[in-house]
């Protein structure tokens, strides 16, 4: 088993290697002098920011206290977004470069055609002038300069990507809003609105600050009830005690609900499910609670079967009246299917981030049944949110972050 852990690594760092090498290659060595200052700026970033990312996606480094974590996660993680950018820039680039070769070599071929001078048809030519250098060679001078626009081009579209990516995260998540039919919804509850927030992910990225922006977007809604949807934290009650505490703020007229993530289970899911309640959140660990109108059913995270607190789907749906609407919170959507075989109405999920960076929500469609949005899945309706924080790079591509305000319709209305 060691030895099958210590070939994956080592074949995760020689592609890891090699891919840096192909940028460092196309975007230092290919448009920079030799010795120049441009390039030793290249080559210590390009040592400095694989080492960093390196770093980064490690938890809790050894020996480094948590406050200080961030200092390496937001240089380390910002590198490795822009690097996957750069890497699909240069990538695209590669077709480009044989065209503008072409178009170039084309246009150096007509300004070298002889220009017809009198009866002879011939220029005489040129003198150099005493002291001066050398051209060098037309085919040489095209090679640099296709590699400079095609580099120069991958740099400005990376960097403005992520740097996009990263103002929205900061900015904080944005409000969208759904209206959900339930057919067993009465007439009495048409209306009732749900605040669904995933995945926060408190850590040393982002920390207090980020939680109180999430808690005055989600009370500017003015929701009959909030509900958290798991990955609140990325870290131990310890150190992230200070930035959870805005969650204490949370106002809503039937109360905040919270299901565990799979991240809790990473730090203690038992020690934060009771700060949670502590804050005034009440947790579903494999229960419901009946609401006017409807049932609202909490299971915990799949991840919780490694430590024997996985969901259970029968206690906390199996003695319901089915003529109930329901609606079920569940960190992750793989588990539609029992939701389905118990009835329930409306499943809200996080845990896909949307995909978070481009192109990673095809690879999150190859994990997850529904990576964003909302589906059906026989009577049932899947909502899956982007979720309002992020897991590693502090950046979204293509999935912005969102709090979703859930608003149940009634047939009957």
């Amino acid at each position: 088993m060691i030895a099958l852990f210590l070939l994956v690594v080592a074949l995760f760092l020689a592609a890891f290697g090699a891919l840096h090498w192909y940028v460092w290659r196309r975007l230092i060595r290919d448009t920079t002098a030799p010795g120049s200052a441009v390039r030793r700026a290249g080559n210590v970033l390009y040592v400095a920011g694989p080492l960093l990312g390196l770093l980064a996606v490690r938890d809790d480094l050894p020996g480094v206290p948590f406050r200080l974590e961030g200092i390496v996660d937001w240089p380390g993680f910002l590198w490795l977004a822009l690097f996957l950018y750069l890497l699909l820039a240069l990538l695209v680039g590669e077709a480009v470069r044989p065209l503008l070769g072409r178009v170039l070599a084309r246009r150096d071929a007509a300004r070298a055609e002889p220009v017809k001078a009198g009866a002879t048809g011939q220029e005489a030519p040129v003198a150099a002038e005493p002291g001066a250098r050398p051209q060098a060679p037309a085919l040489l001078s095209r090679r640099i300069f296709v590699s400079r626009v095609v580099g120069g081009s991958a740099a400005a579209v990376a960097l403005g990507t992520v740097g996009y990516g990263t103002y929205g995260v900061l900015r904080g998540p944005q409000v969208k809003r759904l209206t959900m039919p339930l057919a067993k919804l009465p007439r009495y509850a048409h209306g009732f609105r749900i605040a669904v927030v995933s995945d926060i992910h408190l850590g040393p990225l982002l920390g207090r600050g980020f939680a109180q922006r999430v808690v005055d977007t989600i009370n500017a809604t003015q929701p009959d009830l909030i509900a958290v949807v798991g990955d609140l934290i990325d870290g131990s009650v310890e150190d992230l005690s200070s930035a959870v505490a805005p969650l204490a703020q949370l106002r809503a007229r039937y109360g905040s609900y919270f299901v565990t993530g799979n991240h809790e289970y990473f730090y203690d899911a038992q020690r934060w499910v009771g700060v949670v309640r502590e804050l005034g959140l009440r947790p579903l660990e494999n229960t419901r609670a009946e609401l006017p109108g409807f049932d609202l059913a909490g299971v915990n995270d799949v991840q919780g079967e490694s430590q024997g607190q996985g969901p259970d789907f029968a206690h906390a749906l199996g003695d319901r009246d089915r003529s109930r609407a329901s609606v079920l919170l569940a960190h992750q959507p793989v588990v539609i299917d029992e939701a389905v075989r118990y009835g329930v109405d409306l499943q809200l999920s996080g845990h896909t981030h949307g995909g978070q960076l481009w192109p990673g929500s095809l690879v999150a469609g190859l994990a997850n049944p529904t990576v964003a949005g909302l589906e059906r899945y026989g009577d049932t309706q899947l909502y899956v949110s982007r979720g309002a924080g992020v897991w590693g790079p502090p950046v979204r591509v293509g999935a912005p972050s969102d709090i979703t305000v859930v608003e149940l319709a009634s047939l009957q209305a």
